[in-house]
């Protein structure tokens, strides 16, 4: 059965509180917030407002960047979000990419290596927090001594993960402990520190499942990039086929995309589940009024 979630910059409280409960009244089983300091809203407010005007839909993080984010104050912010949403808390995490990020803290954004061996720490030391756990780490990433979150005690016994990463590394890690893996298909950020290249190739994204599965058996969630309702897919995918070095035919099979007829993207939730297990996707604000009406059939597939 697939599954929707919705990511939503809020930018003005009317529209962000209308966003939620028709993302709700929609069926999407998720709303969630970004997560880049000095250019977004701070996630787990924006979410807790959200929380007042709903009753159902899930409620997360996509994703918090964990190199400049620390464990202790993660965990109190989902465990209060847990706490005013009624359980309803998804915590999701990921290594980080934007240089400007960790300048704002006043630190340099290491290489991929250490960002992940960060990520992996924070994500580690954070569950244990939300378990009630006495954490002490020590270790070049990351060091806490003797931390407790005594409370607030988040209402779920376990705060589902959304791991979201292309990383090998981190897919061998999420594979083992994390509930949900947000398959992104980014390559290398680009030079602006925003932007990324792309990993589409469908041999890429074998071997990304391959490896989000080495371990485990969790969801597998696709970061949708483009949601398009038309019955003229070549010319909607053209441009992107152009700039990616890719053709058409290509990109059709791609789950990082969802264009084409409502028949034709329903075939493709179907083609995706069965090639690779995928049963749920990240879309856009967007994709609120276009895949909306298509939810039901999309639900049963």
């Amino acid at each position: 059965m697939a599954q929707f979630s919705l990511q939503v910059q809020p930018t003005d409280a009317a529209e962000w509180i209308d966003t939620a409960r028709r993302a709700e009244a929609a069926g999407f089983d998720t709303l969630t917030a970004a997560d880049h300091p000095g250019s977004c809203a701070a996630p787990f407010v924006a979410l807790a407002a959200a929380a007042a005007v709903t009753s159902r839909i899930k409620l997360g993080s996509y994703v918090v960047n964990a190199g400049v984010r620390e464990p202790m104050l993660l965990a109190t912010d989902a465990a209060t979000l847990d706490v005013v949403s009624g359980g309803r808390a998804v915590l999701g995490i990921g290594a980080g990419h934007t240089p400007v990020e960790w300048e704002a803290v006043g630190r340099v954004r290491p290489g991929v290596r250490a960002r992940v061996d960060r990520c992996i720490a924070v994500m580690e030391a954070t569950r244990r927090l939300l378990a009630g756990e006495k954490v002490t780490v020590d270790i070049p990433e990351l060091t806490m001594h003797n931390a407790v979150l005594d409370k607030p005690r988040p209402v779920q016994d376990r705060m589902p993960l959304l791991v979201g990463t292309a990383n090998s590394r981190l897919l061998r890690w999420a594979s083992e402990h994390a509930d949900i893996v947000g398959l992104t298909g980014f390559g290398p950020t680009k030079s602006d520190g925003h932007q990324h290249q792309v990993r589409w190739r469908l041999a890429d994204i074998d071997d990304q499942v391959a490896l989000a599965r080495a371990g485990g058996e969790p969801v597998l969630e696709a970061l949708v990039q483009q949601v398009e309702l038309t019955d003229d897919v070549d010319t909607a995918l053209a441009g992107t086929a152009r700039d990616l070095g890719m053709s058409v035919a290509e990109l059709r099979e791609v789950p990082f995309l969802l264009v084409g007829s409502a028949d034709e993207i329903v075939a493709a939730v179907r083609r995706n589940r069965e090639r690779w297990g995928i049963t749920r996707y990240a879309v856009r604000r967007p994709a609120l009024e276009l895949l909306g009406p298509l939810l039901p059939r999309l639900s049963e597939v």
